[in-house]
């Protein structure tokens, strides 16, 4: 079967090189076509009544999407970070998507930043994103979300070991209290307390005391809590939640949120912590993370790419 199927459309992104090669190599030979369309036949059924091979609903968006890929990197890479960043939000809180970009917009960027993106979301949508969080967050996450968006953490590197120990035990009594509550730890005000007020440093110390208390990382209590983890994991160690989630991005069973993670990601960490994040995929998963996006993408979105991480 030709390459720019076999190939050019088994990653993320399109091999416009290869199929530009096709459309030369298929003029005047309406046959090529018709095999190549019967030979995907997840992509195009056969309609005996109209005598064609119809293209597949599924299929139009794949091809939209997988086009779309190289543009949307370009775009979301010219655009200035706090305005990414408070369109990232709104679009969360608007199509009613999990709230797990909120969650990292909130918990890996710095005071600043995260300021920024507060302003920037006023300018654009003539509202606050407290106001919206508050507004359109209704289930358990919703003092968490508020709190984790209005925060603006001190950013020195002092750290309080005794307040850290102290912490920790009080994390560690609401894990064990958590099952015979009556709400979800999400809910719990001193957890919620914790993970919004305190500074980055101060929560690594906390999350280093409840691990040497405790035998196992705090993330790992919260399978029932996936906005509570996600938040933990985006406070602990951004470069390795990152790497986790561009190469579930790579995985087979990847969804379309999933996959446009990639570019999230890459385009928003390409200025901040890329060296870290590379280093802790490596770490991780025993690649190169150049190596990985060359291997799962294709043609001008992969290149994108590769320019951005920095070979």
């Amino acid at each position: 079967m030709d390459y720019w199927m076999d190939e050019g459309l088994g990653g993320l992104g399109v091999d416009e090189t290869a199929l530009v090669s096709a459309l030369g190599r298929w003029r005047r030979e309406p046959e090529k076509r018709a095999q190549f369309r019967r030979g995907f036949p997840g992509f195009f059924s056969s309609s005996a009544g109209a005598g064609i091979e119809r293209c597949e609903d599924e299929y139009l968006l794949h091809l939209k999407a997988e086009f779309a890929r190289f543009k949307d990197a370009a775009v979301l890479w010219a655009m200035h970070p706090w305005e990414r960043d408070a369109r990232w939000a709104h679009h969360v809180l608007h199509k009613a998507h999990p709230p797990h970009i909120l969650v990292e917009v909130a918990c890996t960027r710095t005071a600043d930043d995260l300021l920024g993106a507060r302003r920037a979301y006023q300018a654009l949508y003539h509202r606050s994103l407290e106001e919206d969080v508050a507004y359109r967050v209704r289930d358990a996450n919703a003092s968490l979300l508020l709190g984790l968006v209005s925060a603006y953490r001190y950013e020195g590197a002092r750290v309080n070991e005794d307040l850290a120990t102290e912490e920790a035990k009080a994390l560690a009594a609401a894990v064990r209290a958590a099952p015979a509550a009556a709400t979800k730890l999400v809910q719990n005000e001193q957890v919620v307390r914790v993970l919004v007020t305190r500074s980055k440093p101060q929560l690594g110390a906390t999350f280093r005391v409840y691990m040497e208390l405790h035998g196992k990382p705090l993330e790992e209590e919260l399978p029932a809590e996936p906005c509570l983890r996600e938040a933990v994991r985006c406070l602990d160690s951004p470069p390795k939640y990152f790497s986790e989630v561009i190469h579930r991005a790579f995985s087979d069973d990847a969804d379309r949120q999933a996959k446009a993670a990639l570019t999230r990601v890459l385009v928003s960490r390409a200025d901040t912590d890329m060296e870290d994040i590379k280093d802790a995929y490596t770490r991780q998963y025993g690649t190169k993370l150049a190596d990985a996006v060359a291997k799962n993408t294709h043609g001008h979105y992969k290149e994108a790419l590769l320019a951005i991480i920095g070979k």
